[in-house]
């Protein structure tokens, strides 16, 4: 009986110590910031951005374009009273040209355009900045919550071979006479409720290490590791004004609607620049090159004869300016501008809601925190004592001075207050977190 406590217990372990490598918390963000494909279309969106970053794209130089033109014609006359009475004719032709077409004035609308694309540019890199952002949270979250089923596993396996410490005591003590059967299967019962706990805790530790992959972005899900990093209660004293300061300086969401509010400012300018006049300038040259060939009769011949082939050519070059203003529209041109300013009025909007949330979540989420330091400060003292007790009630139990449910219910109490003090710190880790991203600090 004792080699099968044995034996189950080594396979539980076997089964979760097998293959694993090592993980710190920076080398699973590392992981998950090269693997997130969030982070990855956000680059490439931005790398787009980037490339339309440029004046060309706004519409400063001008355009110059290669023409080529056939000219194809067929004529056919028949006039009796006339010197030329019947002419009939083909012509051919190709004219090739170069031409430009350059807008020297619009209002403006240039410098703004390439204004709204620079603007553009920075909200595609606050963009990559929210992605980043959103998976070194992830990550530190999946990590701390496999840190934690991991350590609830080793207090689980901790109470497991104190269970089979006492299985192998009470045989030994049945051997003398000293311990009946009843007092065997309550042992053995403790054991195997122990190993059940233990094979379901273990189950949820293989989970959260799932999750832990998914968050990292790792293909091989059941890859397994031995995470190096430990739940230490080492957090710092934050102050609500200096937090507030902060988080309106480098919230990267608070950061893009102010980006979103230019934008809308710059749209307003493009707009109005519609109420200037447009000046262009179009030059360009073309050679034209034609053939002409058929049959002619004049008044004065008895038989119409054949045109000589002749190649004519023309040269033209012509450098032309133009302006326009649009006098009347039916008040379309203001009607853009005023959506313009409404849109301008909607991102401030934006702003003032966005600023009003972020200050109640970090109002809200700081006095968690507070609560959850107070909260580990407690389930510390009270693991302590629950530790001290068991290691107590064991020599009580060894000695005769308890009964094994009493010893059993102090086991359960160690359970149960590890189990607060891992659930107080894993909130405590991610309350902060929440707020370390609120004020801009995940991503500098």
């Amino acid at each position: 009986m004792k080699a099968s406590y044995s034996l189950l217990l080594l396979l539980f372990l076997g089964n979760l110590s097998y293959g694993q490598q090592e993980l710190s918390l920076s080398q699973a963000i590392e992981t998950g910031l090269q693997n997130n494909y969030q982070i990855r279309i956000s680059e490439a969106r931005a790398d787009i951005a980037n490339n339309n970053n440029d004046w060309a794209v706004a519409g400063r130089f001008p355009t110059i374009n290669l023409t080529l033109n056939s000219n194809n014609s067929y004529r056919d006359l028949s006039n009796p009273g006339s010197v030329l009475r019947t002419s009939n004719t083909i012509n051919t032709g190709l004219t090739p040209g170069v031409e430009a077409s350059w807008t020297i004035f619009n209002g403006y609308r240039v410098r703004y355009s390439k204004e709204q694309l620079e603007t553009q540019e920075q909200i595609s890199g606050g963009n990559i900045k929210i992605a980043v952002e959103n998976s070194i949270q992830n990550v530190i979250q999946a990590y701390y919550n496999a840190l934690v089923q991991q350590e609830q596993l080793d207090v689980v396996q901790e109470v497991l071979e104190l269970s089979r410490d006492r299985v192998e005591y009470q045989e030994l003590r049945k051997e003398f006479g000293q311990a009946s059967t009843f007092d065997i299967l309550q042992t053995q019962d403790a054991y195997l409720n122990d190993s059940t706990t233990y094979v379901l805790q273990a189950n949820t530790f293989r989970t959260a290490i799932r999750n832990l992959n998914l968050a990292m972005g790792v293909d091989g899900l059941n890859t397994t590791y031995r995470l190096t990093d430990t739940l230490t209660y080492d957090v710092a004293d934050y102050q609500l004004e200096d937090l507030q300061q902060q988080m309106l300086a480098s919230n990267n969401q608070l950061q893009n609607q102010f980006i979103n509010r230019e934008l809308a400012a710059l749209n307003t300018r493009i707009q109005e620049a519609s109420l200037y006049p447009t000046v262009q300038v179009r030059s360009g040259v073309t050679y034209d090159v034609s053939l002409s060939a058929g049959e002619q009769q004049f008044s004065f011949e008895t038989e119409p004869r054949e045109l000589p082939q002749v190649a004519a050519k023309t040269l033209n070059g012509f450098i032309n300016f133009s302006a326009s203003y649009p006098i009347f529209d039916a008040g379309v041109r203001r009607k853009r501008i005023e959506n313009a300013q409404t849109e301008e009025l909607i991102a401030q909007h934006n702003i003032s809601d966005l600023q009003r949330t972020l200050n109640t979540q970090l109002a809200n989420t700081l006095a968690t925190f507070n609560t959850q330091k107070r909260l580990v400060e407690v389930t510390t003292a009270l693991v302590d004592n629950a530790r001290r007790n068991l290691e107590i009630a064991e020599e009580r139990f060894r000695g005769g001075l308890i009964n094994s449910f009493d010893y059993r219910t102090i086991q359960v109490s160690y359970i149960n207050a590890s189990q607060q003090r891992l659930t107080a710190l894993f909130n405590l880790k991610n309350t902060e977190t929440e707020l370390v991203r609120l004020i801009g600090g995940l991503v500098r």
